[in-house]
Parts: structure tokens; C-alpha cells; sequence
């Protein structure tokens, strides 16, 4: 597997949403292909330091939607679907990016007209 999760408590995104988002974004880069176990329930929730029910949540949900295959004493593995954002997942991805950065940016008390000229700024190649 070539990936490493890290969840970020600050983001306001549950845990659960975070981890699917993950390993989607594994599978579209090709950091995860198919046939690649992902660690067990148990062992990333440790790994993560989250309840158990967290992980399985995360499994079970990107199962029902066939991404992942899970084998009864063999693991948990990537299905060998081809994964595509379409315009909806693209644009919640889009809001749940913006939410994050406001959040982490909240938190420092960066004021919204400083964070606008430096995003505008950036976007135009100054600096």
C-alpha cells in the first residue's frame, strides 16, 4: 500500500469521511490499485487512534459502493473498478476544501479581506 493516513481533527470533515476520501483520491492517483490491501479495521484505528466503528464505517460505505472487496479472514482489498469523479463529487470536494481552509484559517484569526488578497495574489502568479 502507498499511502499513509492522517486524519486532521481541525477540518470540521468526520473522521469516517476523511478516510474514503483517502483512499478515492489513492485509487484516482494510482497510489492504490487494484488487487492492494488496505491495513485491518483494527490495525488502522490504532494506527489513526480512532474507534473501531470509525474505520469500519469508512470500509463498509466504500464496500456498498463497490470499491472494496473484504474476504473473511483475508482482509480488506481494492476492488478492480475504475474510479471517476463526476461533476457532484468534484464540486463537494471543491466545498469541503474551501470549508477546511476557512476553518484552519478561522482558527489562526486571519481576517476574511487578508485571506481573499492572498488567495487572489497567489492565483495571479504574484510572489
Amino acid at each position: 500500500m502507498a499511502i499513509t493516513f492522517r486524519l486532521d481533527s481541525a477540518s470540521g470533515v468526520p473522521f469516517y469521511r476523511q478516510i474514503i476520501d483517502q483512499i478515492l483520491a489513492g485509487i484516482t492517483t494510482g497510489a492504490l490499485r487494484a488487487g492492494d490491501q488496505l491495513p485491518t479495521v483494527r490495525a488502522l484505528a490504532v494506527d489513526l487512534q480512532v474507534n473501531l466503528n470509525t474505520v469500519a464505517k469508512a470500509y463498509k460505505e466504500l464496500e456498498i459502493r463497490g470499491v472494496l472487496n473484504s474476504q473473511q479472514g483475508s482482509g480488506t482489498f481494492i476492488a478492480a473498478i475504475e474510479i471517476r469523479r463526476g461533476e457532484v463529487e468534484r464540486r463537494r470536494q471543491l466545498v469541503q476544501l474551501v470549508d477546511e481552509f476557512l476553518a484552519r484559517a478561522a482558527a489562526l484569526g486571519l481576517p476574511p479581506d487578508e485571506l481573499a488578497g492572498e488567495v487572489v495574489q497567489r492565483l495571479k502568479g504574484v510572489r
